[in-house]
């Protein structure tokens, strides 16, 4: 099945600055997540679909290599994807090419790099918001201890390739040519390994898992990376190691839900507080605050409390907290209840429009919608 083009996915222009980009992915992200979707098969596809445009668009690497050569240009089974983990670019494509042709520098130096990792962790939002210290354990490849990552058996040593000298690379005349390749002996390292090391078998990793100390800053939302330098996978036979990326995924909180640095609750009232006007306590990510309910107040109005939001993770500014209050229809009323809001119901029918003007609006505009049809 061929791919959506990214920016119809997160439903921008391609003109789509950063931060509108990082808005709709937000929203498509909160729409589609898994943990509001359960058991929905075609919302986790649009999440995952929301994700792979976003981390795209979002790298501007990435991006100008899309909107060049389309999807080829970041899919990294096409050769295509600019700096993603563990496979080459679509520019180190052609780079690969030439590389053969006029020296395997840039191949080599491309392998003696770990490759980089990515951990997914779930925060709730309050320490995503406040910032948290996670212990985590990662499997990965790690550099052989008994061997120190050489991948020959301790107290040998490997061997120079006879094929390239130690060059790693081999040069061919063909014709009026001179072609340099990656030795095909030594595959480009310079030296074979004739005694390996028991324990990595010649390769010079081991599979191990790593316990790491993860600091998490204040502010970080859906979709937001920690990166730990050289905590990815040791590289082969020595080198630098990988980076490791830590994905943050919010999990669903049973009274907020969070919009860049903006929070939003409902919370039900009696119509009784919204009619005759008083003081409401409700909930904030600092502990309790009071609100202000004035008289005559509508169900579904929404107030604001400034400041009261997620700290911006770059920032000091902090967004507010919107509320929105419901009417509570009242339920399992006795009969002394329903007499009494039978009485109440036929004194405010008595003060007609001053007590209900929405509905005698609704009631004035029903009458002259069907003397019209009558007519």
């Amino acid at each position: 099945m061929s791919k959506r083009d990214y920016y119809a996915v997160l439903g921008v222009q391609k003109n789509a600055s950063e931060a509108e980009i990082k808005k709709a992915y937000r929203r498509l992200a909160m729409k589609h997540h898994p943990d509001r979707n359960p058991d929905n098969k075609g919302a986790e596809a649009n999440f995952k679909e929301v994700k792979e445009a976003y981390e795209v668009l979002a790298d501007a690497q990435k991006r100008s290599a899309y909107d060049q050569f389309g999807h080829a240009g970041v899919d990294p089974s096409m050769g295509g994807g600019p700096g993603a983990a563990g496979g080459a670019g679509f520019g180190d494509a052609f780079g690969d090419i030439f590389g053969d042709i006029f020296g395997g520098g840039r191949r080599a130096q491309r392998q003696n790099r770990g490759s980089d990792l990515r951990y997914n962790m779930e925060l709730s939002l309050e320490d995503a918001v406040n910032g948290t210290e996670v212990q985590i354990r990662v499997p990965v490849l790690s550099t052989c201890e008994t061997c120190n990552g050489s991948g020959a058996r301790k107290g040998s040593t490997p061997r120079t390739c006879t094929t390239c000298g130690g060059h790693g690379e081999v040069r061919m005349q063909q014709g009026f040519f001179s072609v340099q390749q990656t030795c095909p002996q030594c595959r480009g390292k310079g030296s074979i390994i004739t005694d390996p090391c028991p324990d990595c078998h010649g390769q010079g990793r081991v599979n191990k898992h790593k316990k790491l100390s993860v600091k998490i800053p204040a502010g970080v939302d859906e979709g937001d990376q920690v990166r730990l330098a050289g905590e990815g996978e040791a590289a082969p036979h020595g080198g630098v190691a990988g980076d490791l990326y830590v994905a943050v995924h919010l999990k669903k909180h049973p009274i907020f839900q969070r919009e860049d640095t903006h929070l939003f609750c409902e919370t039900p009232v009696s119509f009784t507080l919204l009619s005759l006007g008083g003081t409401l306590e409700i909930p904030t990510l600092d502990g309790r605050a009071n609100l202000k309910i004035p008289a005559g107040t509508q169900t579904d109005k929404v107030f604001r409390l400034h400041g009261k939001g997620v700290r911006n993770v770059r920032g000091s500014q902090r967004g507010d907290l919107f509320c929105k209050v419901i009417v509570e229809t009242p339920v399992n009323l006795s009969r002394e209840q329903k007499e009494l809001l039978e009485q109440l119901d036929a004194s405010m029918r008595v003060g007609g429009k001053r007590h209900s003007p929405k509905e005698s609006s609704w009631t004035d505009k029903i009458k002259s919608f069907l003397d019209d049809i009558v007519s």
